[in-house]
């Protein structure tokens, strides 16, 4: 299992919980389907760049993820344009503390609304850090090979949710 550069400057006990982490590379979403409806509006609101509406639903999807998966709430917060330095633009922050999911719907330099799969990768990623700490009870959120590869499993699936949509954009009846 190969890893970061940075590994080597983590303590013993760091250097554990990275490869935890690094052996869990999926997130199995029961019924990822049901969460259409929800995909679908916040691709909407998301592209009319109405950030409260963004933040319900994306609070919706991810409490029915967290739901699905047996793991306690986080709270989502939704904030318009992203923090940049010279360093670059923040996407979605996660602080395990008050448990709370940031990301932003804009870009920091042109203010324009992110697109959805970026927006949603951003979310997710979040998810992800939270879920490390309550749904598989590491004690640190690193970014190892497994975490992106758990980021990647949840898109996927939801990317999945999206084309299986008929043109009309509605779920089937079931």
């Amino acid at each position: 299992m190969p890893k970061f550069a940075y590994y080597n400057r983590l303590t013993k006990r760091q250097q554990a919980i990275y490869r935890q982490s690094d052996a869990i590379d999926t997130v199995p979403v029961p019924q990822p389907q049901a969460l259409a409806p929800a995909l679908q509006k916040l691709s909407a609101v998301l592209k009319a760049g109405n950030r409260a509406q963004t933040q319900e639903t994306a609070t919706a999807i991810v409490r029915a993820l967290i739901g699905r998966l047996g793991a306690s709430q986080a709270k989502v917060k939704v904030l318009s344009r992203r923090p940049s330095d010279d360093w670059g633009e923040l996407h979605g922050l996660y602080d395990p503390e008050t448990v709370l999911i940031t990301v932003w719907m804009r870009t920091a330099q042109r203010k324009q609304t992110v697109a959805f799969k970026t927006f949603l990768r951003t979310l997710l990623h979040e998810l992800c850090h939270h879920l490390d700490y309550v749904h598989f009870k590491l004690e640190d959120s690193f970014h190892t090979e497994g975490f992106y590869k758990r980021e990647s499993s949840l898109y996927k699936q939801l990317l999945e949710v999206m084309q299986a949509l008929p043109e009309d954009g509605k779920p089937a009846a079931s």
